[in-house]
Formats: C-alpha cells, sequence, structure tokens
C-alpha cells in the first residue's frame, strides 16, 4: 500500500488567493484522512515577479487557517538543472525537438487562427524536419513531441471519465530559447521528484494535465493520480480572481473573521459530507473525501461567511474568542492593554451580541479599550442643555448608589424619564454618547456597569459635555 502524499504549489507573485486556500486545504485534509503527507512547493521560476514577502505571506496565511506542510518548503528555482536535464533526455529519446520557428511566424499562425475564429495551435512545422535546414540567426525553444493521433482517457477522481482528442493537444514549449524550462515540464518533473501520488488543483489545469501526463509516459515514470476541483465564482457567476474584492486571506482577516470559521465556510464551497455543516478540525479530516466534492464551480458568498463567523463567535469560549480579539486588535487595531482583559472578559456576553466579525466586536468594545472618550460633530449635537441636565443629574444618582445593578439603575433612569415628560431614548441617548461618544452600540445598562462607577463619574465630568 503506497503512501498518500499530496502538494499546494503556489507561485509568490502575490497575496495568497481565497481559491488557492481552498485547494491546499482539500490537499492537506485528503493527506491526513489518508495518514499521509503534504508538501508545499514554491513555484518561484518567474525571478521578475517572485517575491520572498510573498512566499513568507503565504507560509503564514496557511499556517492561520490551520495548515502546515511537513517537511521543508521545496523551491521549485533551485531545481531547474534537473528539468534542462530532462528536457534533453526528452530530446535525445526523440519525444522532444527543436523548434526554429522565428516570433514573426508564430505571431503570423496565431493572426491566422484568429482570424478564422479557432484556437491556436502550433503547425508542428520543426517536428520531422532535419536540423541541418535550421536557421543560423535563429534560437531555437524545445517542443514535446505531443501524440497526433488517438484520444487519451483522463480518470479524474472528481470529474470522472474526462476524453481528448489527441491531436487538439499542440507539441507544447518544454524549454525556453533562453534556456529556462516552462511550467509543464518544471510542474512534471517537480512532481515526479517529490513522489507525489495525487495532484489536486483547479479545473482550469485539465489541459495541462493531459500535456504532463503525456511527458510521465514519455519517461516511462508511474503516473500519479488527478483530481480536478471545479473553481470558485463570484456571487454573479463569473469567475473570481485575484482583483475581486475580499479575494485573499488578508482581506478577510483585517474585518475580523476568524480562521475556524472561514476553513470551516471553505471546507463546504463544493464538498459535503450529509448534511452536516459545521465541523471541527478532527472532524473535516475523519469524513473529508473526494468523492464528497461536486462537478459544479461555487459561488463565493459573503453573507454565508458572516454567517458562519457568527455562528463561531457565540459558540467558542470566551476565553479563546478573547484571545481572538487580542490579536486581531493588535495587527489591525488599538493593542488592549492588559488591565482591561477582566473588564472585557465579564461583557463579552453581550459585545458579543449580533457581532458578524471581530471588528464588531471591537466596535462595541471601544468604549472599554479606548482610555478617552472620542466625540464626532454629529453625536455632540445631541447633547444640548436639557441633554447636559439628565447627565449631571444621573451623575449625582450614581454616585450615591450602592447596588450597582440593572435593578437599581432602572428606578434613576425611570426617574429622569418622568422628571424630563420624555421616553427611554431621550435619557439614554445622551447618557450613551457622554459614555462612549456613540449613539450605537450595547445596551444603556451593560455600559454602565461594565464601566463601574469611579470611570462612570469620570466621563460624566468631562467638559466636553457638562
Amino acid at each position: 500500500m503506497f503512501k498518500v502524499a499530496t502538494r499546494f504549489a503556489p507561485s509568490p507573485t502575490g497575496a495568497l488567493h481565497i481559491g488557492g486556500v481552498r485547494t491546499a486545504l482539500f490537499n492537506w485534509l485528503y493527506s491526513k484522512n489518508n495518514k499521509g503527507t503534504f508538501h508545499l512547493r514554491i513555484e518561484d521560476t518567474d525571478k521578475q515577479r517572485s517575491k520572498d514577502e510573498h512566499k513568507i505571506q503565504i507560509i503564514k496565511s496557511l499556517k492561520w487557517i490551520g495548515i502546515e506542510h511537513d517537511g521543508e518548503e521545496y523551491i521549485q528555482s533551485t531545481k531547474i538543472n534537473d528539468h534542462i536535464s530532462i528536457a534533453n533526455e526528452l530530446l535525445k529519446s526523440g519525444n522532444a525537438y527543436k523548434c526554429y520557428c522565428s516570433n514573426e511566424e508564430i505571431e503570423d499562425q496565431k493572426k491566422r487562427a484568429r482570424q478564422k475564429k479557432l484556437p491556436y495551435i502550433y503547425n508542428r512545422k520543426w517536428r520531422d524536419l532535419s536540423e541541418k535546414d535550421a536557421p543560423t540567426d535563429v534560437k531555437p525553444v524545445i517542443r514535446f513531441k505531443s501524440k497526433i493521433e488517438g484520444s487519451t482517457i483522463l480518470k479524474d477522481l472528481v470529474q470522472g471519465d474526462v476524453e481528448i482528442d489527441n491531436n487538439t493537444i499542440e507539441d507544447f514549449i518544454i524549454l525556453r530559447n533562453d534556456g529556462t524550462p516552462t511550467y509543464n515540464l518544471s510542474a512534471t518533473v517537480d512532481d515526479h521528484q517529490m513522489n507525489m501520488t495525487h495532484i489536486i488543483r483547479g479545473d482550469d489545469h485539465k489541459i495541462n494535465t493531459f500535456k504532463q501526463m503525456q511527458i510521465y509516459l514519455a519517461m516511462k515514470w508511474e503516473l500519479p493520480q488527478f483530481a480536478h476541483i471545479p473553481l470558485i465564482h463570484t456571487i454573479k457567476g463569473k469567475k473570481l480572481s485575484k482583483r475581486d474584492n475580499a479575494s485573499t486571506l488578508d482581506d478577510y482577516s483585517k474585518i475580523g473573521i476568524m480562521p475556524d470559521a472561514l476553513r470551516n465556510y471553505l471546507l463546504r464551497l463544493g464538498w459535503s459530507y450529509e448534511d452536516k455543516e459545521i465541523f471541527t478540525l478532527e472532524e473535516s479530516i475523519k469524513h473529508f473525501n473526494l468523492e464528497g466534492i461536486g462537478k459544479s464551480p461555487s459561488k463565493l458568498d459573503m453573507s454565508r461567511i458572516l454567517s458562519m463567523n457568527e455562528y463561531y463567535i457565540k459558540n467558542i469560549d470566551e476565553n479563546e474568542l478573547y484571545n481572538h480579539l487580542v490579536q486581531y486588535c493588535e495587527i489591525y487595531k488599538d493593542k488592549i492593554k492588559t488591565e482591561k482583559e477582566e473588564k472585557i472578559k465579564k461583557s463579552l456576553s453581550f459585545l458579543k451580541n449580533k457581532a458578524k466579525t471581530l471588528e464588531d466586536i471591537f466596535n462595541n468594545a471601544k468604549y472599554i479599550i479606548l482610555d478617552e472618550v472620542n466625540f464626532g460633530d454629529d453625536d455632540l449635537k445631541l447633547i444640548d442643555e436639557n441633554a447636559k441636565k439628565i447627565i449631571a443629574e444621573f451623575k449625582n444618582e450614581i454616585i450615591s448608589l450602592n447596588t450597582f445593578n440593572k435593578e437599581g439603575l432602572e428606578p434613576i433612569v425611570n426617574g429622569l424619564i418622568k422628571k424630563y415628560d420624555t421616553n427611554f431614548k431621550g435619557v439614554g441617548q445622551p447618557i450613551r454618547v457622554a459614555l462612549t461618544g456613540s449613539k450605537f452600540g450595547p445596551g444603556l445598562y451593560d455600559i454602565v456597569i461594565s464601566l463601574g462607577k469611579k470611570e462612570i463619574e469620570k466621563r460624566l465630568s468631562s467638559k466636553i459635555i457638562t
């Protein structure tokens, strides 16, 4: 029995895309379910666009969502000599040839294909020509000699049997005229050398798979098994791209989506197990299989992500939730001081009420986290002369209050409502603004109790509102 080995192979040319994260997750879960290994290959052969900062971000993002690779990262650029060596082997065995077509000739072929509204396929001009006839002023590329006759069947573990006519696969370039290998050659050699048993990737790679299978067969290597996952689309049904909003992990962590919630959402995006919606990490590994992956594209739905995140906010341990909030604030907001910990933890039960993100909790808790109350011009307009009297009387009543709870506060508020012939909003809104700087946020009694008598007195004595 062979040991399952999968890989995720991003290019470090930008932030990690949400579609890539799901592909990595499916590979990782499949390996873990089969007690195999999951590997990370950094495909950094595009030297102009590849950057170390992107590589670091990719590894950090995967770790954030709970995916850790086995062993060291496999760096593709360090293996280029191996790729070139295989190209030369294919040349010697007659499975590849040198193509001396000039750039002008290739462009002319492409132009004719466009005019006929046909997909461009290289015309195989140099496939059977002798090198004796080669021009001296053209540096050749090396092309793989693809099969011309018959068809090839890909036994896809998600899509089922996929058949293609061999003559539709062009004689693709494996070495450019500057001597550098192309994607299809490098990926095939790497997958073979890494002993990959399963290649699980987006179904936009299907044509690449047919090309790579031919290299495997020409080299007499054992074929891995292939699984092509349908792509993620936008809610409008278009292919999701890096230019779309909320397409990278950073986009989600910035608004306070928690890693477990996003991982659970991505797991269910195009995969199902019975009618189960919520999966712990252990359950994800236990139940994941390729049979549960659907054949149609999935739509990225932000409302579903927020709903999943809200579920996790409501149901995880509050100590754990507090730790998530601290980490989130350290990166994106104001750092939470240690002395505020107890006050926030005690208040989480109402601070998380209706919160869909950690940012919502931060906004609800800002009046505790920040030492100074920041007043907006619109909010200050609510503090008129009548409001100032209500605030002053409320402060005086609070100071002499013995029982600091809702039962003790309600008679004070009700008394002010009666005295000033108003309603709860008429009393509560100016007090809320005075204490938090905003008319929005948690309930008045929750705010007052969470701040405590000493802080209430300090805030209600501010010169701005008195």
